[in-house]
């Protein structure tokens, strides 16, 4: 059986607090562990920088020296076979792994990696350098999106491998899907930024639906949950905000929704399209970079049509009972098609068969 250090400098697979970033570092366990593959988080450091604040920064390179060490160290008396980072860029670079790599002899491997070469300038600027590094050592990068591939085959150099890994659940099999009736869903984490956005987009479409009986959920908590609370007070007991909820009772919001409603403003994919879409839910998206990496095809409004196409395409979903259901038999089609655990096993593994043979 093969055996991998594996790490995430943005968010560990460990870490207390839900998120997208933190369900895709776990899919990835489960996939590897799928296809034979032990998967060792061997780092608990994250290095995010979100302000861009030198300090910040010099402390995480210190801290990062310390790992180095202590890594270093572990792996002479592990069994390691490759090194898999997930999700180094510019705001969160692996200080750690490409040293760590070259001092034990180890494939490095990156998944979901992103250059950004207008941040070698400015305040993120030694963190940038760091993620270009840390790119520029990989062997191989996975790219989850197509946006992040035009970047990755631009400037990475000759030899290195660019793969495409599909955004992908961690199942086997299809959750129960959506009889089709049912309030509309929307799910998102309540923090200001871009998240925000698209609440204040979802605000903003409910405004001017002509459905006369409409209800909305909404599934997420954080900092600007009373933010979000009074930007819905005016729509009354027609907005439900149901707060954090574990795996099971949110599976149980997707079978009993009729559609989800997520604009996706500056998503670097959106793990609850995948989610919605395998319980057979059409969504309501805008058109945006990484977004339709993972949409089924279809017809979504450009950002620039705002709120009002939006409200047009729940309008015509919510009237029409028939065209709903078959959309989202399609859109769970499509994720039974492309978006499965096996298909990204198969692909992580044989890579990392033929990097440690």
């Amino acid at each position: 059986m093969k055996k991998i250090a594996f790490y995430a400098p943005m968010k560990p697979p460990t870490h207390p607090v839900p998120s997208g970033d933190r369900a895709m570092a776990r899919a990835l366990l489960k996939a590897l562990d799928y296809g034979g593959v032990t998967a060792e988080v061997v780092s608990t450091l994250q290095t995010r920088d979100k302000a861009g604040d030198e300090e910040v920064q010099a402390r995480l390179f210190e801290q990062a020296d310390a790992e180095i060490n202590r890594l270093i160290d572990q792996g002479r008396r592990a069994d390691w076979q490759v090194w898999v980072t997930y999700h180094s860029y510019y705001k969160a670079p692996d200080l750690v792994g490409p040293t760590v790599s070259a001092a034990l002899n180890l494939p490095y491997v990156q998944i979901e990696a992103t250059r950004a070469r207008k941040r070698l300038k400015g305040p993120w600027a030694h963190f940038a350098q760091a993620a270009e590094a840390a790119s520029d050592a990989a062997q191989v990068i996975f790219h989850l999106t197509e946006r992040d591939a035009e970047a990755l085959h631009a400037y990475g150099p000759s030899h290195q491998q660019i793969k495409h890994l599909r955004p992908f659940l961690p199942r086997v099999e299809l959750p129960p899907a959506s009889s089709g009736f049912g309030p509309m869903l929307s799910v998102g984490m309540l923090r200001h930024g871009d998240k925000f956005a698209s609440y204040q987009l979802i605000a903003d479409a409910l405004k001017l639906l002509e459905t006369p009986e409409w209800h909305l959920v909404i599934a997420g908590n954080g900092p600007a949950l009373d933010a979000v609370a009074s930007m819905m007070q005016e729509f009354g007991d027609r907005v439900d905000l149901r707060g954090s909820l574990d795996e099971s009772d949110m599976q149980k919001l997707y079978s009993e929704a009729s559609l989800l409603f997520w604009p996706g403003v500056n998503e670097a994919f959106g793990m609850t399209y995948l989610e919605a879409q395998a319980a057979a839910l059409p969504v309501v998206a805008q058109r945006r970079p990484g977004v339709c990496d993972v949409l089924a095809p279809g017809v979504y409004p450009e950002p620039e049509r705002g709120p009002e196409a939006l409200a047009r395409d729940l309008d015509a979903l919510l009237g029409d009972s028939g065209a709903r259901i078959a959309r989202g038999q399609a859109a769970r089609k499509y994720v039974a098609d492309h978006h499965l655990m096996p298909a990204a096993s198969r692909v992580l593994c044989q890579t990392i068969a033929e990097l440690a043979p």
